[in-house]
């Protein structure tokens, strides 16, 4: 690739975006230069699963005829993106990586794609993710394994884990993941980049499959959910980007009511350049005591520890949080699941199909190399049917609106909790599955409904990204944002990618 090929896919989407506007790139050679990085990276990476090149290079000749005849021309004409494969891309796979759902093709846009177009963005293709989105490892039977540009033998995370690796990677300067118990904020974490988990309901969640779609192939439409829509507010559609400066403007693209979510809020979002640090609260939570995670490696304490010293020098009013406060973290984003009105995992498994599966005849197919479904999946399963065994379900979702309300009033007036999204840098592949309850670090955010971004802070002394995530009141997502940006800039922002 040409030097100004390898300037372009280094660049973020504003800065892309400017370029364009400016006439010193066209859209034509700004996403020529990603496609060719897409077509370098991606067969060791396995993150873009299906590709839109040749309909990406139509609309870039079209948006750069737009310009040439000086029309109005919305903010990201031009600038490419990429979209994670069970959020709706028309004329696109849309199988959520399942068996079942395997050729099973768009039929529109979802409506967090539409608003991407609109803002001008040509998406390029689909990532990966695991097998219905369950999980924090990126594999499938229909796609394979993705893994981490930093070290192919570790894994990208998921659920938005082909997202993550690809933005990682410089084949796209920003995508959309969703995040229903962190699975934006881990792969941001594993790759090395930033993401946004937005306020709960600030982003509409029509077109994504699953948790909100009418049936396998219909048009995009509401889910039939019960009870509080606020549970709604669990899964989430947002941003990852290796630049900062990209998070709120595509937010702001993305946020508002759509005609089919009646639960999606119409919230004022504020700019985070007018968040200063002096006289801010920031609650300070390196070493959290999660019931059954592990502690967080010492790399990861020193990031967050090294966030909050930053944000001090700058004024702000630093104070810690005890250890225990969320230790049982994990039962109570378990038992809000069970609150939702979704499928269970079984019948996603199956396609929609009555029937339970068998487990261990499921696992003698994968020994048989006639496998329909991941281990992983399989280990989840196992979860869902013995959660019921837990005690008191009502008792902890009490506990959790009780913590939610004490957090919320914590981060009155634009304060910042910063906090570890995960124990550890990117693990092997197939390791997660030893530690399932790690991801309580992340999914514990879902269940307070607050807005979160994961933000890398450098690199271990292995070489892999290190992170934290910043957490703030309901609807101050510029708080969490100009975190991004003020941390960003002090400890570099997304590392080099050294495996691809």
């Amino acid at each position: 690739m040409t030097s100004s090929g390898n300037s372009l896919t280094g660049a973020s989407a504003v800065a892309l975006a400017a370029l364009i506007r400016r006439k010193e790139a066209s859209p034509l050679e700004v996403v020529d230069a990603h496609i060719a990085r897409i077509e370098a990276v991606n067969p060791r990476l396995n993150a873009v699963v299906a590709q839109r090149f040749d309909a990406a290079r139509r609309e870039a000749k079209a948006a750069a005829q737009l310009l040439a005849r000086g029309g109005e021309a919305p903010p990201f004409l031009g600038v490419p993106c990429t979209v994670k494969e069970p959020i709706s891309l028309e004329g696109m796979p849309n199988t959520s990586g399942s068996h079942f759902r395997r050729g099973l093709v768009a039929p529109r846009d979802a409506v967090a794609v539409e608003r991407l177009k609109a803002a001008g963005f040509i998406p390029l293709g689909v990532t990966n993710v695991p097998e219905c989105c369950f999980g924090p490892e990126t594999h499938n039977v229909v796609y394979g394994r993705t893994r981490n540009p930093h070290d192919l033998s570790r894994t990208a995370g998921g659920s938005s884990g082909g997202e993550g690796a690809i933005i990682a990677a410089r084949g796209s300067p920003l995508g959309i993941g969703s995040d229903i118990g962190g699975s934006i904020r881990m792969p941001a974490l594993f790759n090395g980049i930033f993401g946004h988990k937005p306020s709960g309901g600030l982003v509409p969640l029509t077109g994504h499959y699953p948790f909100y779609a009418t049936a396998a192939g219909a048009a995009p439409g509401p889910f039939a959910w019960t009870g509080d829509r606020g549970q709604m507010y669990y899964n989430t559609i947002g941003p990852l980007a290796r630049h900062a400066e990209d998070l709120m403007p595509v937010l702001r693209a993305l946020s508002g009511r759509d005609g089919f979510d009646a639960s999606c809020l119409d919230l004022t979002l504020r700019d985070p350049a007018a968040v200063g640090w002096k006289g801010r609260k920031v609650v300070v939570f390196s070493d959290p005591d999660f019931a059954r995670a592990r502690r967080p490696a010492p790399a990861i304490r020193a990031a967050v520890e090294a966030a909050a010293a930053h944000l001090a020098a700058q004024g702000a009013l630093v104070e810690p949080l005890e250890r225990g406060k969320m230790r049982n973290a994990f039962n109570m984003w378990a038992a809000a699941m069970h609150q939702i009105a979704m499928p269970h995992l079984n019948d996603l498994l199956t396609g929609g199909a009555e029937r339970r599966l068998v487990i261990a005849w499921e696992v003698l197919r994968m020994g048989a190399r006639a496998g329909r479904h991941t281990l992983a999946s399989m280990q989840h399963l196992v979860g869902e049917r013995l959660y019921p065994v837990i005690r008191d379900k009502p008792g902890i979702v009490r506990a959790a609106l009780v913590l939610a309300a004490e957090m919320e009033a914590l981060l009155e007036g634009g304060g910042v909790l910063l906090m570890p999204a995960y124990p550890r840098a990117a693990p092997k592949h197939q390791a997660t599955m030893f530690t399932p309850f790690d991801v309580a670090y992340s999914a514990v955010v879902n269940v307070l409904r607050l807005p979160a971004t994961s933000i890398p802070m450098g690199v271990d002394e292995a070489g892999l990204p290190v992170g934290i995530q910043a957490v703030a009141g309901h609807g101050r997502d510029d708080v969490t944002i100009a975190a991004a940006l003020e941390l960003g800039a002090a400890f570099g922002g997304a590392p080099e990618p050294r495996g691809v």
